[in-house]
């Protein structure tokens, strides 16, 4: 009897394998499959859709910029550290905005604008300079200044558009002396007041002065108009 009833017992190993085997554990993960489980991934299509949905937000922001702008730059800010980035946002006026984007959405942003002449400098890493004010040499002062102490002779301007007219770098000199507001008010001032070769002087100057100047002097019309009122 003895013999008989330790023979019908099942041995403890196979009741403990049986067990397990019936009662699977979900959290109980086998060796192996922790060694080959591979992380989880997002899938393409939901990276393809934050990537497309990204670029539209930067056409989108480089199109605000053109409203109301005078002057668009770019700046080759190749091997720029962060921190220099960050000094040099500072050191621009608030009508003056710095923005990175990539050249090819900076393209989409200006066609069928009058800032197409801009294709020429769409070349390299660029950073974009908008101005929104007619002081054109104060917002591009800043940048010379903060090339000069840090020492980025190779990081020039890369080109501008100015009233439609696109500039090289060669011919930055140009938009960095023209006239201040100021100056073309006093001119202007000075030659109504002076004699009459003085005034034909003015009207003889070349024709992106005079527009300036006249623009100058019409502003000033109205903002006396405004006061006697």
């Amino acid at each position: 009897m003895e013999a008989t009833l330790f023979t019908t017992l099942p041995p403890p190993s196979s009741t403990t394998i049986s067990l397990k085997s019936h009662f699977h554990n979900p959290l109980l993960l086998h060796p192996t499959t922790l060694h080959h489980r591979k992380p989880t991934r997002t899938p393409l299509t939901i990276r393809s859709a934050i990537s497309r949905t990204k670029k539209e937000e930067t056409v989108e922001t480089v199109k605000q910029q053109l409203e109301g702008c005078h002057l668009i730059a770019g700046i080759n800010y190749k091997g720029f550290t962060v921190q220099q980035f960050q000094q040099l946002r500072t050191t621009f006026p608030d009508s003056t905005k710095l923005i990175v984007a990539k050249n090819t959405l900076v393209i989409k942003a200006i066609e069928g604008t009058p800032w197409e002449p801009l294709k020429p400098c769409m070349k390299g890493m660029n950073a974009w300079l908008f101005v929104h004010s007619e002081e054109i040499p104060a917002a591009i002062k800043p940048y010379r200044t903060f090339q000069k102490e840090k020492k980025l002779e190779e990081n020039d301007f890369s080109g501008a558009v100015f009233e439609g007219k696109y500039y090289p770098p060669e011919e930055f000199k140009v938009l960095e002396n023209l006239p201040t507001r100021a100056e073309v008010y006093a001119k202007l001032l000075g030659s109504l007041k002076g004699p009459a070769t003085s005034v034909v002087g003015t009207l003889q100057a070349p024709a992106r002065n005079l527009v300036m100047t006249l623009k100058a002097y019409v502003n000033k019309l109205e903002e006396e108009g405004g006061a006697g009122q």
